[in-house]
C-alpha cells in the first residue's frame, strides 16, 4: 500500500498542474480553443508533465529537484501549445 501512496504522490503534481493548466488556457484563449476540448487538453498536459516528472527522477536520481518541476511545467505548456493552438483542427 505505501507503493501505490508514493507513486499517486509523484504523479499528483503533474495532474494537478495539468488539469490547472488547461482550465487556465481554455479561459485565456477561449475563442482559439473553442474546437480543443478541455478533456484533451488536460490529458496531454498531464501526461507530458508525469512523462517530464519521470525523466528528471532518471536524470536526477530523486525525486523534489526544483528543476524537475521546471521540466514539467515546460512540458505541460508545449504540451497544450502543440494540441491546443498548433495543431490544425478537422
Amino acid at each position: 500500500m505505501d507503493a501505490v501512496w508514493h507513486l499517486l504522490n509523484f504523479f499528483a503534481p503533474a495532474v494537478g498542474v495539468g488539469w490547472l493548466t488547461a482550465a487556465m488556457a481554455k479561459l485565456i484563449w477561449r475563442k482559439d480553443l473553442r474546437s480543443v476540448s478541455w478533456m484533451r487538453l488536460g490529458a496531454w498536459a498531464s501526461a507530458s508533465g508525469a512523462a517530464a516528472l519521470l525523466g528528471a527522477l532518471i536524470v536526477f536520481g530523486r525525486d523534489g529537484r526544483m528543476l524537475g518541476y521546471a521540466t514539467m511545467l515546460a512540458a505541460c505548456s508545449l504540451s497544450l501549445w502543440w494540441v491546443g493552438l498548433r495543431a490544425p483542427r478537422a
